[in-house]
């Protein structure tokens, strides 16, 4: 059993878990989605935020079935289908309902006002759109309204502190981003039908990515922080993995494997909250830079080097639409949506199949040679398949189900592609909105200053040098080995 008190290694209930909300969350809209399979739309009403100079023609309705319908109502009732759905769950969750009906309410509305400026003409328009719009230029940086939307959430967060406590029980930044990722895997599912020669590419080579990686920045970095750091065993290996692997949840499932203290998974997920909000601001836009005439290298780079979930899906997105944007201007090329964020899920979601592996794998070493065992109770006690259940990132199981249900409903009936495909980009309109909710909540429960008030110097030292000294640049090297000439299907091409 776990040690009485670790109260973050506590078997949740199903209905407690966020996980889980997120598979039962994303199934239900993916439902809803293959309405168009048997005839109907359910999900046309969804608003979708168009690129706009007149902003009276910014909202719309993702489907032209409700082309009647005005904007700002599709606007409504999409918040009060999130609200509706959210709701059940956080309150299931043990949230308090009125509490999360108004922070979640705040939360929707300044995140959908930073995606309507996000997609400001000037701000957001690719250079085949200037013409339509009338405008001589744009900084064509599309999804910016996530960016602004981390920067919104960065300053009440850090300045506003007492407005962030208020919200901050809505603010679920990796169950909305679990939930998009749900959601998502229909989107790739239908893709992977199109073009299938190209996707099958993509998850060979991504599976062969991240074992490349684990192999190396696992025990580097846990040899950097024993060995320079002084760290000790049951420090060194949540960090090694929260640095290495996937963020905080492979701190926390680390944690749990060796049983280490919960102040240890507690004090690294604060670091590496702070480090993805950078990544996520810098990283895209080196990969625009350097890699717009090989996006799949770019999409593998971020799945590799942003360390989580939310962090790593968004920045892969924010990439996808700045590469093709800079690919149409320089190169003359417009390569289809969606593919470069395909990459870097898919390599994303391999990482966290290999979270549930890496700590069985932990759980067994400091079992057998009861590693530490002076300094971290219950160390060399049994290991239950059970608790390596409980570590295993469910949202997972419902990226596979949406996944291959539509893959294997492609396959084995084309005709259904062309229905499947306006029903997955209708609750992609969703996906969005989920996404943007976490960038959102991940600025918001970024607090800078309290790193250093709680004296982690040592962590952050670790952490700049494995994750800028050698991550970053490996993870780009491996992307480049695996990734290096393929690329997306062209439009038109």
């Amino acid at each position: 059993m776990i040690a009485e008190g670790n109260e973050l290694f506590r078997k949740k209930p199903v209905l407690k878990s966020e996980d889980w909300w997120a598979v039962w969350l994303g199934l239900f809209i993916f439902l809803l989605s293959m309405g168009p399979v048997f005839g109907m739309e359910l999900l046309g009403w969804v608003v979708k935020v168009n690129v706009w100079v007149d902003s009276s023609k910014a909202l719309a309705p993702v489907s032209k079935t409700f082309q009647n319908l005005p904007g700002i109502y599709s606007a409504l009732l999409t918040y009060l289908f999130l609200m509706g759905i959210t709701t059940i769950g956080a309150v299931a969750m043990g949230t308090k309902a009125k509490k999360y009906i108004v922070g979640f309410s705040i939360i929707f509305w300044i995140t959908f006002l930073c995606l309507f400026l996000g997609n400001n003409g000037y701000i957001a328009a690719t250079p085949d759109k200037q013409a339509s719009l009338k405008i001589p230029w744009s900084l064509s940086l599309g999804e910016m309204g996530f960016v602004i939307a981390m920067i919104v959430g960065l300053i009440i967060g850090n300045f506003f502190q007492g407005f962030a406590k208020y919200l901050e029980g809505a603010a679920k930044p990796e169950w909305f981003i679990k939930t998009g990722i749900v959601i998502l895997g229909a989107a790739i599912g239908i893709k992977t039908v199109g073009a299938l020669g190209l996707a099958n590419t993509v998850i060979i080579r991504g599976l062969c990515a991240v074992i490349e990686a684990y192999l190396i920045y696992w025990p580097v970095t846990y040899f950097i922080a024993r060995k320079y750091f002084k760290f000790t065993p049951e420090w060194a290996a949540p960090l090694a993995s929260g640095v290495s692997i996937c963020g905080v949840s492979a701190a926390i499932a680390t944690s749990a494997a060796i049983r280490a203290r919960a102040l240890i998974p507690a004090i690294l997920s604060a670091v590496i909250i702070v480090f993805v909000a950078v990544e996520m601001l810098i990283l895209p836009l080196l990969a625009q830079t350097w890699l717009y005439s090989e996006p799949m290298v770019a999409g593998s780079w971020m799945g590799l080097a942003v360390k989580s979930d939310g962090g790593a899906v968004s920045s892969g997105a924010i990439a996808d639409s700045l590469i093709r944007a800079k690919a149409l201007t320089d190169l003359g090329i417009k390569w289809e949506e969606g593919w470069i964020l395909m990459v870097a899920t898919t390599t994303k979601v391999f990482i966290d199949i290999f979270i549930g592996v890496w700590a069985f794998i932990l759980a067994v070493v400091w079992s057998v040679f009861r590693i530490d065992k002076s300094k971290t109770k219950n160390v060399g006690s049994k290991v239950s398949a059970g608790e390596i259940w409980e570590r295993f990132p469910k949202f997972i199981i419902g990226f596979g189900l949406t996944f291959l249900i539509l893959l294997l409903l492609g396959l084995n009936n084309p005709g259904i592609v062309k229905p499947a495909t306006v029903g997955a980009d209708q609750a992609n309109a969703l996906r969005t909105f989920f996404f943007a909710l976490c960038f959102f909540s991940i600025g918001m429960v970024t607090n800078v200053r309290k790193l250093w008030a709680a004296g982690m110097g040592r962590i952050v030292g670790v952490y700049v040098i494995c994750l800028f000294g050698f991550i970053i640049w490996f993870g780009l090297l491996v992307s480049w080995l695996f990734y290096h000439g393929i690329t997306p299907p062209v439009i038109g091409g």
